[in-house]
């Protein structure tokens, strides 16, 4: 897959992605936003090799996110709350930004039914606000569902904890750094 021509080169591990110049800045830890050093941190403390990158523009959905980066929709790992209908419990999805979730086939894997996870209730219960959850560094221990989709893929981009920021990183860190089980979602 070709990367949009740009200057900046932003990599982990032997691989980069090119980003537009006019979409990144690149901060040291200690310029992070809160929420965002509270994600890079996590990230280290699972043994995963990124960094997270603040950017001027929205990364809020996977398409804004997508055009901020300059990858595929698909690329993006967008990070879904919903609430546990039996048990109130946040549950995490994480899939493809192309793709649909289907509230059947996670319930199904879930054992309880979904229920919709308010702004409120997904700031309260996992620490994040809707736009910017990512992965890891949740308040609580979440249950998790991976879409396969993602593995399409040799790198992928996650929210960072604001709608701003991001990281980048291999499909296969996702089942490592959440504890969570890969399956078809949409």
């Amino acid at each position: 897959m070709a990367v949009p021509e740009c200057a900046l080169v932003v990599g982990t591990a032997g691989s980069a992605v090119k980003i537009r110049p006019s979409s990144f800045i690149i901060s040291a830890m200690s310029d992070l936003s809160r929420s965002a050093t509270r994600v890079q941190e996590a990230l280290a403390a699972a043994g995963i090799v990124a960094r997270v990158v603040e950017l001027p523009a929205s990364t809020r959905t996977a398409a804004e996110a997508a055009s901020a980066i300059g990858c595929e929709v698909a690329q993006i790992a967008k990070s879904l709350i919903f609430r546990g209908a039996t048990s109130g419990d946040p549950l995490l999805v994480i899939a493809s930004g192309t793709n649909r979730v289907d509230e059947k086939r996670v319930a199904a894997a879930a054992g309880e039914g979904l229920g919709k996870a308010d702004a409120e209730f997904v700031r309260q219960r996992v620490g994040f606000a809707i736009g910017g959850i990512p992965p890891v560094g949740h308040d609580t221990k979440l249950v998790t569902f991976i879409d396969e989709d993602l593995f399409r893929f040799e790198r992928i981009w996650a929210a960072a904890g604001t709608p701003h920021a991001v990281f980048e990183l291999s499909p296969s860190d996702l089942p490592l750094m959440t504890g969570g089980r890969v399956l078809r979602i949409a």
